[in-house]
């Protein structure tokens, strides 16, 4: 970096014949120079104007010189400070450094000297700048309720914090569980619409008769059981964000009709002949290849490119290195305080667990491992054998310790026939229950530690409310044992 002329320096120095000449050094060099003749005189010129660089005398008639480097440093202000002084010692050097200066001159110097000097400084300075730039856009644990410091998750975050402020659509993918909803949600704080409102829409949750009402609202007596108007999602949304998600399942009339309102920014209730118009940032999100329901004629190919201006992928959570265990941490601390557990931590064994684990439901899926183990163990360290199936393959129920078989241990000796016999006839056989036993011991002692509360069990082992009703009235009635479970109950993700 040069003496360019808008580079700026202070010289507070009390010795005028110095002074002029350090400023015709200065000048000559490029760069644009401030005199001020006290301590007091370089203060006020500091609360100001901000220069770019300072060049201070230590000796000042009402004050040391160290002690505006003092307040320099402890009012962080982004200034090169380079101390010059007649009585130069090695002691002075080392307190002026120490003190935080950026570097030292003794007097007389010549002007190569000082140009050198100054100039040295303020490259430090910029590469220093841009260092710690790059430390926040790479070193970033956490960002608008995401975790993780993966290098797969910083490019998300610099993309969210980039398109934030734009008006620019931005169009999410990703599998189920990676917290599209969060990264709109994050868009939606990082722009110039953050005081306004956030209104999500899932268009995959909604039956297809009921979506064009929802988006965009209906009039009184529009279809049975319209018995008043109502606003829309676009009419909510007003001066904010609107967040389509599963964009994919969204039928093609009702494609048609968001496109219109995509180019001109107005739309027509469901039933209703008035125009009305809408301020609001489009942001969408599907877990399908957009691309591909284009080519497959499900998804229209002008919409998609209206709404395809800032692509932003989530990676899955497989792919991001070493952020399940920080997840995991955070979602532990968090259940424990909620549930009363003591919990503080994952074993080496249980962590290691969850870093192979291949985590096809993502975060949500990570959530309600966490909680189950949670909710159906206590102690000052989640163990392996804690968490729950599949992440612990062969499972274990409270106060019964099974572990898993390592990696590279030999293979189980293969079943007698007699054994298999027993097994397939409902006996244990060498300490094996049939799976539907340990199903139902495990969904029952779920039910008897959430206190009767099926729901709860549920939520805690990842299945839904519905599945262990059901279970329980066949068991009631003696039916055939051996359905299988259904997947984890989804669970907003939150990281």
């Amino acid at each position: 970096m040069g003496g360019k002329s808008n580079t700026r320096v202070l010289m507070v120095e009390d010795t005028l014949s110095v002074a002029r000449m350090t400023e015709a050094f200065l000048s000559q060099a490029g760069f644009d120079v401030d005199h001020a003749e006290s301590g007091a005189a370089g203060l006020a010129a500091l609360e100001r104007s901000l220069p770019d660089a300072v060049l201070l005398d230590v000796r000042l008639p009402d004050m040391s010189g160290l002690d505006i480097l003092a307040h320099i440093r402890r009012q962080e202000l982004p200034v090169v400070v380079v101390v010059a002084t007649a009585y130069g010692s090695i002691g002075m050097a080392v307190e002026a450094m120490q003190a935080g200066a950026d570097d030292f001159l003794v007097k007389p110097f010549n002007a190569d000297r000082l140009k050198v000097t100054l100039e040295n400084a303020l490259e430090r300075q910029t590469l220093k700048a841009q260092v710690q730039e790059l430390k926040d856009d790479f070193g970033r644990a956490t960002f608008h309720g995401f975790i993780g410091a993966s290098l797969a998750m910083q490019s998300v975050y610099r993309i969210i914090q980039a398109a934030g402020p734009t008006q620019a659509t931005v169009f999410i993918t990703g599998e189920s569980g990676t917290g599209k909803e969060l990264a709109a949600e994050a868009l939606h704080k990082q722009s110039k619409r953050a005081n306004g409102p956030f209104v999500a829409i899932n268009c995959g949750a909604i039956p297809h008769g009921l979506m064009e009402s929802e988006i965009f609202g209906h009039v009184k007596g529009a279809f049975t059981g319209a018995v008043s108007s109502r606003d829309g999602a676009a009419r909510r949304a007003e001066g904010g964000t609107l967040f389509l998600d599963e964009i994919c399942e969204m039928e093609p009339q009702l494609q048609t009709k968001l496109l219109r309102f995509l180019q001109t920014g107005t739309y027509m209730r469901v039933g209703g002949e008035q125009v009305e118009k809408a301020d609001v940032r489009i942001v969408c999100a599907t877990n399908r290849d957009p691309l591909k329901e284009v080519e497959d004629g499900n998804f229209r190919e002008d919409l998609y490119y209206r709404l395809h201006v800032i692509p932003l992928h989530l990676p899955p959570l497989r792919e991001r290195e070493g952020d399940v265990v920080e997840i995991a941490r955070t979602l532990l601390r968090i259940d424990a305080a909620r549930e009363g557990k003591g919990f503080e931590g994952f074993t080496a064994e249980a962590e290691d667990l969850l870093l192979r684990y291949p985590w096809p439901g993502n975060v949500r899926q990570l959530q309600n491992v966490i909680l189950n183990a949670v909710v159906l163990n206590d102690g000052k360290l989640m163990a392996a054998e804690m968490l729950p199936p599949p992440v612990n393959a062969t499972g274990s129920l409270p106060g019964q310790v099974i572990r898993a078989t390592p990696p590279h241990a030999a293979a189980p000796a293969p079943v007698e026939p007699a054994e298999a016999a027993d097994a397939a006839a409902g006996g244990t056989g060498p300490g094996i229950k049939p799976l539907w036993q340990v199903e139902k011991e495990t969904i029952e002692t779920a039910i008897a530690a959430c206190d009767g509360n099926i729901p709860r069990a549920a939520a805690a082992l990842g299945i839904s409310a519905s599945t262990i009703y059901r279970k329980k009235s066949a068991w009631d009635a003696d039916s055939e044992p051996g359905e299988d479970i259904e997947g984890p109950a989804a669970r907003t993700a939150s990281a």
